[in-house]
């Protein structure tokens, strides 16, 4: 047994369900699908789904999102749209082959990296208009080609929730969203507030007190990705909208890389209002830290170049599509089978059916989970004196090195 078919036939056996006319095996192989995808990691983790996950950093770029699997089209045209390729990350974090720490505990990580906001209290003073340029005070002043050391304004984020609610609506799955001038009228509405994370605030008021505040997207202009399309923000779900004017690289964006801002407000700003901006500024270089939280992974400080990243992470494997398929892991075919028969027990209310294979059913567990458990205990404990700075030469302890 180490296709799909064989399992759709052993599911049959189990279910009492021999031909088509009361199952098909495009609903069975979707019941298999659900176990596979949504059961097993939750309920075991298995040696043989844990692997490594590596990319490529790009300049400038501090935030990266949990990479997704595309749709996939199971047999009668069922779609399973958008989720995680991998379950979850964990150390060892590699970074150009350098071990940096690994946190999910935001207030340890940015007590090291405090996000300092970089507060300018009057950039440019209102005209009673609406459109303004400037660049910020503390712009990184880069220049073309890049010498080293610079700085980056950090950009804006979309999330994975975000990035697939964006991807419903363009049909097209892309992260870090890159858009013309012309599809930003439906891409900013169409990412939902909370998944919206700005990093630029442009803020003024009006005659009556009333705040006056752009952001920057998350979403960046087609041709020149150092330029983060501008928004007007809004309330949740789908508040955000966009700004008069349209984008360009001299309309409603802000350059991450040289500070200047061009921006069409929403409404007039009365002559003599000051027109403010807060921004996060990084020397950029070799990330020394990483964060994953909300199924982000931050690194700090942000890249200045290229680093490849590797570290841990247990897969979430893709679904079965075809009946001829080769299931991965085969002597895992009976657990899946008596997986997505359980199943199928549950929601047709065979209860009794069900109380008498759940124990079968858990003996599958059992011996699958068996082979992981063998191969997690062969790794020792380890210990202050079992590995250290130094380990085994005369005269040093594993404490750092010092002399005894």
């Amino acid at each position: 047994m180490n296709i799909i078919s064989d399992i759709i036939t052993y599911v049959r056996r189990i279910i009492k369900s021999p031909s088509n006319a009361l199952i098909t095996d495009a609903l069975i192989i979707d019941y298999i699908n659900r176990f596979w995808i949504m059961d097993v990691d939750a309920r075991i983790q298995l040696f043989d789904l844990k692997t490594k996950y590596q990319f490529q950093t790009a300049p400038g770029y501090d935030q990266y999102n949990m990479p997704l699997y595309g749709v996939q089209t199971e047999p009668g045209s069922q779609n399973i749209n958008y989720y995680p390729i991998y379950q979850g990350f964990l150390d060892p974090v590699y970074v150009n082959g350098i071990q940096i720490p690994f946190q999910t505990d935001k207030t340890t990580f940015f007590n090291i990296w405090p996000n300092i906001v970089q507060q300018m209290n009057v950039v440019i003073t209102g005209n009673g208009g609406a459109t303004y340029s400037f660049t910020f005070p503390i712009a990184p002043n880069n220049s073309t080609p890049i010498t080293t050391p610079f700085q980056y304004i950090l950009r804006g984020h979309i999330d994975i929730n975000g990035i697939i609610a964006l991807s419903n609506t363009t049909g097209t799955y892309e992260d870090p969203p890159i858009v013309t001038s012309l599809q930003a009228g439906t891409t900013i509405p169409a990412v939902p507030v909370p998944n919206a994370f700005a990093q630029v605030f442009i803020t003024s008021n009006l005659s009556d007190g009333t705040s006056v505040v752009v952001t920057d997207s998350g979403q960046f202009l087609e041709g020149n990705q150092n330029y983060g399309l501008l928004m007007n923000p809004g309330t949740a779900p789908n508040g955000n909208t966009v700004l008069p004017g349209g984008y360009t690289t001299t309309s409603n964006t802000v350059n991450y890389f040289t500070g200047q801002v061009h921006v069409t407000f929403p409404v007039n700003i009365p002559a003599g209002v000051n027109i403010n901006a807060q921004c996060f500024l990084f020397q950029c270089g070799l990330p020394r830290g990483m964060l994953f939280t909300n199924n982000t992974i931050i690194l700090r400080s942000p890249p200045d170049q290229q680093y490849l990243v590797e570290l841990d992470a247990y897969l979430s494997p893709a679904g079965f599509l075809a009946t001829n398929a080769a299931v991965p892991f085969a002597y895992m075919s009976e657990y899946i089978a008596r997986g997505a028969a359980r199943k199928i027990l549950s929601d047709t209310g065979d209860i009794e059916q069900f109380n008498f294979y759940e124990p079968l059913f858990k003996e599958q567990e059992m011996l699958v989970w068996k082979r992981s458990q063998r191969q997690f205990t062969t790794s020792r404990t380890q210990t202050i004196y079992s590995q250290g700075i130094n380990q085994g030469q005369s005269g040093f302890n594993n404490l750092g090195g010092s002399t005894l």
